[in-house]
């Protein structure tokens, strides 16, 4: 199989966009000063980003936390740090025990470097904590392990972002000063989907919620950009299991809206099937060579 000329983050990150890279990358300008990562997550699309400038910011500090680390410490210290704690902790895909220590070892002293190996070995690796920030995700038995493929996609990223001028911040999409964007710059946001729930938006793990109120403010912030002339491009979902965002829809009637073909929309957008099919796009509001659909059965509006 030829390797992804997209570096993956080692981070497994529910809704990560690694896999829509190659239709999202080629959809965003060409002359980006600084590209603004206004959802990081695991950071697939800031990390692969082609920009002067990167910012990469979260409301998930642990994950920043973690991002920063990897940045700063040697590599050689990094998987040192990682190998020891295999074996100290005796960690293996059938060690619960093991890996419950470790558990109870990270959440009375977290270090980032440790929850990226506790991850490793958790239900499908998944970064998950309480309110309280505590690391809660369960074991990962018979499946979860460091394994190879993972090892090399955390050297790339390493040698990716070390020297890179790439900043890692944590923020919330409201917090982050965007002042001092020019007409330069790019903003891609990546923010929970509206009619969708994951361990991230489901307002019980400790970086809050996502609901309506919310993504009302991202798209003034949307607004407020466009008017300032900074381009920028919103990855979401328009339907999902019969499920309609109606506000989305309403509002990027003013934009260009590509369609996404998502991992998990195994059916086409025709027919009969779309009550069930889940639309992914892309809404952006500068021109782009790729063709545009409208955001509901009517047509879009010019461009604001």
């Amino acid at each position: 199989m030829t390797p992804s000329p997209w570096l993956k983050s080692p981070l497994n990150y529910i809704g990560g966009k690694h896999k829509l890279l190659p239709q999202l990358l080629p959809l965003f300008p060409d002359d980006i000063d600084l590209f603004v990562d206004l959802f990081a997550g695991g950071c697939n699309v800031g990390v692969n980003a082609v920009a002067k400038r990167v910012r990469c910011a979260d409301i998930n500090s642990r994950v920043i936390e973690l991002c920063r680390a990897l940045q700063r410490r040697p590599l050689d210290a990094v998987l040192a740090q990682i190998d020891a704690r295999i074996a100290e902790f005796g960690l293996s895909k059938v060690n619960e025990d093991g890996y419950l220590r470790f558990r109870a070892a990270y959440n009375a002293a977290p270090d980032p470097v440790d929850l990226y190996t506790l991850a490793a070995f958790s239900f499908n690796y998944q970064l998950r904590f309480n309110a309280a920030l505590v690391f809660n995700n369960p074991f990962g038995r018979d499946r979860s392990h460091l394994s190879a493929a993972m090892r090399r996609n955390l050297v790339r990223f390493v040698h990716r972002i070390h020297g890179a001028p790439i900043v890692f911040e944590v923020a919330s999409f409201v917090a982050l000063d965007l002042d001092k964007l020019g007409p330069g710059d790019f903003v891609y946001c990546d923010p929970p989907y509206l009619i969708t729930t994951g361990n991230y938006n489901d307002g019980s793990r400790g970086f809050g919620d996502w609901g309506p109120q919310q993504e009302a403010q991202l798209l003034a912030l949307l607004d407020e950009l466009h008017r300032r002339g900074i381009r920028f491009a919103l990855s979401n979902v328009l339907t999902h299991k019969g499920r309609h965002n109606t506000l989305l829809q309403q509002w990027a009637t003013g934009f260009r809206v590509v369609d996404v073909r998502s991992d998990y929309a195994n059916s086409s957008y025709h027919g009969k099937e779309r009550a069930s099919v889940t639309r992914e796009v892309l809404v952006v509001n500068y021109a782009t060579t790729k063709p545009t659909a409208p955001a509901s059965s009517a047509a879009p509006g010019a461009p604001r």
